[in-house]
């Protein structure tokens, strides 16, 4: 059944503990949104497939607990990844300013030097707002990341932001392709020019 996939990507999202994470996961992957999702109890996980430019990748999502006392999941919960989506809630400042917080577990457990990060600032549906676009697309930039603002309940941004994470990962070479028999793929001129499929969402540094 699953001949046609061309590779399956390990994601991780993570975050402080009430962004959005679930919710983003939610969207994506059953395209529902719940306004009182309770908080995630150690690890979620969820599989979907999608396909990019022609290639079909299974995504292995992993949403993990925000709280501290959780924690003691994390190297294998890093171990392998190709992707992570790392979360802010746009209406809480504090959420944003420990983004370095996670960064730095990030780059403390993570098993790949090219893991892709895709930013994304949650809730923009809302109006009080604490942390501006631009302020988001600095942070993304200085990292080396992909950024997006997006809102799970209104669905804004949440496809594109994993389609631009399973693209940029397959458009590295090596970082997936040692699990896939070796298998290449070419992406051509014309895929570049697809770019502004996002509505204008997207930010690639």
């Amino acid at each position: 059944m699953d001949d046609d996939v061309l590779t399956t990507l390990k994601l991780l999202i993570i975050g402080e503990s009430g962004v959005g994470k679930s919710s983003l996961l939610l969207r994506f992957t059953e395209d529902t949104f719940d306004p009182d999702q309770s908080a995630t109890i150690g690890v979620d996980f969820k599989v979907k497939t999608l396909t990019i430019d022609g290639n079909k990748a299974k995504l292995a999502i992993w949403d993990t607990a925000g709280q501290e006392r959780f924690r003691t999941l994390t190297p294998s919960y890093y171990r392998g990844a190709q992707g992570v989506i790392l979360v802010y809630d746009v209406t809480k400042r504090d959420s944003f300013t420990k983004l370095d917080n996670w960064l730095n577990e990030l780059e403390t457990y993570t098993t790949r030097n090219d893991i892709v990060k895709m930013l994304v600032g949650n809730k923009i549906d809302k109006d009080d707002h604490e942390v501006d676009r631009n302020e988001g697309l600095k942070f993304a930039r200085k990292h080396s990341m992909l950024f997006i603002e997006a809102s799970a309940k209104t669905k804004d941004g949440v496809q594109c932001a994993f389609e631009e994470l399973v693209e940029k990962i397959l458009q590295t070479p090596g970082l997936w392709e040692s699990e896939s028999h070796g298998e290449k793929v070419r992406f051509g001129e014309q895929d570049q020019a697809t770019r502004g499929a996002c509505g204008g969402y997207c930010s690639i540094p």
